[in-house]
C-alpha cells in the first residue's frame, strides 16, 4: 500500500487526551512518553499501513511500548486512525467504543 497521509479524527484525538492524562498521573514525564510513543506508532502507518490483521471492523496495530491499541482505516492514500484504545480494558468496553466509531 502506498499512504501519503495520516488523519487523526476527533475521537481518536481524544482517546490520546486520555491516555495521555492517565500516563501523566502515573509519573512525572511518563504522559509526554505515552504522546511522543504513540504518535511514532500512528507516523509509522505511513510504511505499515494496512499490513495488520482487522478487528472490529478496522485494522490493528498494537502500540510498541504502551498497552494500547491504534485502530485505523484505508481510505485510498490515506490512513485514518479511528480509535487509540487500552488493552488492558474489558473487551466489551472496547467493542462499545468503537462501536459508533467510522
Amino acid at each position: 500500500m502506498n499512504v501519503k497521509h495520516i488523519q487523526i479524527l476527533v475521537d481518536a484525538g481524544n482517546d490520546l487526551e486520555e491516555g495521555r492524562a492517565f500516563y501523566d498521573q502515573q509519573g512525572e514525564s511518563i504522559g509526554d512518553y505515552f504522546w511522543d510513543s504513540l504518535l511514532s506508532d500512528i507516523e509509522s502507518l505511513i510504511i505499515f499501513g494496512g499490513i495488520h490483521s482487522k478487528k472490529l471492523g478496522f485494522y490493528r496495530m498494537l502500540s510498541k511500548r504502551f498497552p494500547y491499541a491504534i485502530y485505523y482505516d484505508l481510505n485510498g492514500v490515506t490512513v485514518s486512525v479511528v480509535a487509540i484504545l487500552p488493552m488492558r480494558r474489558d473487551p466489551v468496553w472496547i467493542t462499545k467504543k468503537m462501536g459508533g466509531r467510522r
